[in-house]
């Protein structure tokens, strides 16, 4: 056994006797003092040959603490700030992505360590992965979700997936600032949220949606309540009145789950002056609909490979919610309810930025809900387009030019 090993151990049995006599709060700077003194004490004891000798002190510091009170190998990956994303796809194979881009990394875990790394995340969590409940999806303490699936979902080994944010725009200046999104298009963009316009943000897998949501929401005026409703916390927003909420999984007995719809519907009693679905999926679609198209002001995000496929996807979604929900309900109710679709992608650089800007003009044909480009990408470059959007009246009424953020009508 190695060093850092035989102090980690050390550090261990004098935690849990501290902790069985009451003397240890579990605080960081406590534990840092006590990993000091155990690293110290066991150094000297090492100078005559019994013990193996650390290689170095302050990084023998740095593991123990990480192993003991963080994620062990994997808390590198953590602290580092351009680490976006942590994944196993087994033991031996761990990767991260920084600014979009993966990359193998050097560290070799085994299975009894995935466990207990696992364990180690959902501690506080509340939730659970185990032969009866084999995925799971949970919120870490640094904002961070863990997804896990275990065996025999999986082949033969524990997947787990830890998705970071890293918080970079709070704003859309900031999106500005990062070449997401070039100025014209944000002007427009904080106009449309503080006039109180529906937005659906869509975009695939890591393209940016929560952190472009989040940076939209910033713009909601600050007298106003947002209630947010979301299958795991991600949604970081900086707004003066919001109220979060997640759902939650089924116990043991299989009882006690509440899903996304109800969230939504609980979320109408709560007096929302803006109602935010992280993401629809499936039926929870339909209910966000039936709150916009009651006046409700509100935001979501959908995976989908273009604005116009958002829109032709909220369109199919709640038709998952029963057999009596049909598409001459839905369509109509897409077209009246959603009011700018913005899309973003994540390029080959592994930089994200918005790549269309699409209004819905409230009309549709044909089962087609109708929509207006009003930004577009040309060479690269997010332009005007020829489109305006719904409901102008309401950017005059918020005290905002609507023909001066976007210019005159082409």
């Amino acid at each position: 056994m190695d060093a850092v090993r035989l102090v980690e151990d050390e550090v261990r049995a004098q935690v849990r006797r501290r902790t069985a006599a009451g003397s240890f709060r579990g605080e960081a700077a406590e534990l840092r003092s006590l990993v000091d003194a155990v690293v110290l004490d066991y150094d000297l004891r090492s100078l005559d040959g019994s013990l193996p000798g650390l290689p170095d002190r302050e990084d023998a510091v740095r593991e123990v603490v990480a192993a003991v009170s963080g994620y062990g190998a994997l808390q590198r990956y953590f602290d580092d700030p351009e680490v976006e994303e942590i994944w196993i796809n087994e033991p031996g194979k761990v990767f991260v992505a920084r600014s979009g881009v993966p990359e193998l990394t050097t560290t070799i875990l085994d299975e009894d360590t995935v466990a207990e790394l696992v364990e180690r995340m959902l501690a506080t969590t509340g939730r659970r992965v185990d032969l009866s409940s084999p995925f799971v999806d949970a919120s870490l303490p640094d904002g961070s979700r863990v997804h896990v699936v275990i065996p025999d979902v999986t082949r033969r080994h524990w997947a787990v997936n830890v998705r970071r944010f890293v918080t970079r725009a709070r704003r859309l200046d900031d999106l500005v600032g990062l070449g997401s999104l070039t100025p014209a298009a944000a002007r427009f963009l904080d106009a449309a949220v503080a006039s109180g316009l529906n937005l659906l943000v869509s975009g695939a897998t890591q393209a940016g949606k929560t952190t472009l949501l989040n940076c939209l929401l910033g713009s909601v005026p600050a007298h106003q309540r947002i209630v947010t409703c979301e299958e795991v916390f991600e949604l970081q927003l900086h707004n003066r009145d919001v109220v979060a909420m997640q759902c939650r999984q089924p116990n043991l007995e299989g009882r006690g789950e509440i899903p996304l719809r109800r969230l939504v519907k609980e979320a109408l009693r709560m007096r929302p002056d803006r109602l935010v679905v992280g993401e629809v999926r499936q039926a929870e679609s339909l209910d966000l609909l039936i709150a916009l198209n009651s006046g409700l002001p509100g935001a979501a995000t959908v995976h989908a490979n273009s604005a116009a496929d958002a829109v032709a996807k909220m369109c199919t979604l709640p038709l998952l919610a029963g057999e009596n929900v049909t598409t001459g309900f839905v369509v109509p109710a897409v077209a009246s309810s959603l009011d700018l679709v913005v899309h973003a992608e994540l390029d080959a650089d592994g930089r994200r930025r918005v790549r269309e800007v699409v209004a819905v003009t409230g009309r549709c044909e044909g089962g087609v809900v109708e929509t207006a480009e009003l930004f577009g990408t040309r060479d690269g470059v997010l332009v005007r387009g020829t489109g305006w959007p719904p409901h102008r009246e309401r950017f005059a009424r918020a005290g905002f030019d609507l023909a001066a953020l976007l210019g005159a009508r082409p």
